[in-house]
């Protein structure tokens, strides 16, 4: 059953089948809550506004109209305003650091200076897109985690394709931009190893 089918169900009574919707969607709406809020450090509060998320949705199902959107569009979209919203009342908050270190897994494969080095680009491509205005934050996850179409994105963010498409392009460029500095110093160290 496609996604209109289950939302004219659950509009007629089967709300037993909202958990086939959620059980669809939810880590893929967890994740872009998640990378949201990566930038703020609060991801310990990702599983709370996916709920909320999900419960705004059900609450609101009645009101959702297919023929605008996709139901995964409009998900988006609320997840995107509920976690803004959280971020604004939850602002005040000192988050610890400690509750959001991630321990990075290993692989055999990797000698321990390769896993560092690897495990130091990966935080300073965070990094990067954390420090992006939020709606280019938003549009990046939501094309290269989410991989989202551009349209998709234009409804989520309230835009137009031209503008996700500049969102992206500026995005890209403040990325790019952060991380120059980072690879022409490890490329230089690299060539300071190789002559000892």
């Amino acid at each position: 059953m496609d996604d209109s089918q289950l939302i004219r169900e659950i509009k007629e009574g089967r709300i037993e089948l909202y958990a086939e919707l959620i059980k669809k969607y939810e880590k893929k709406i967890f994740n872009f809550i998640q990378h949201m809020l990566r930038g703020y450090q609060m991801e310990a509060y990702a599983e709370d506004i996916c709920q909320e998320t999900f419960y705004k949705a059900f609450k609101s199902l009645n009101t959702f109209r297919d023929k605008e959107a996709t139901f995964s569009t409009w998900l988006y979209t609320i997840a995107r305003n509920t976690t803004l919203s959280e971020i604004r009342k939850l602002k005040h908050i000192e988050v610890s650091l400690e509750d959001n270190v991630t321990t990075p897994q290993t692989s055999s494969l990797l000698l321990p200076e390769q896993e560092l080095l690897k495990t130091e680009r990966v935080n300073k491509v965070r990094d990067a897109i954390n420090s992006l205005p939020e709606k280019q934050r938003s549009a990046l996850i939501l094309r290269e985690y989410e991989q989202l179409d551009y349209k998709e994105i234009a409804v989520i963010l309230g835009a137009t394709v031209s503008s996700v498409k500049s969102l992206l392009f500026r995005a890209r460029s403040g990325i790019k931009t952060q991380l120059e500095s980072y690879i022409v110093e490890n490329r230089f160290k690299d060539i300071e190893g190789m002559k000892g």
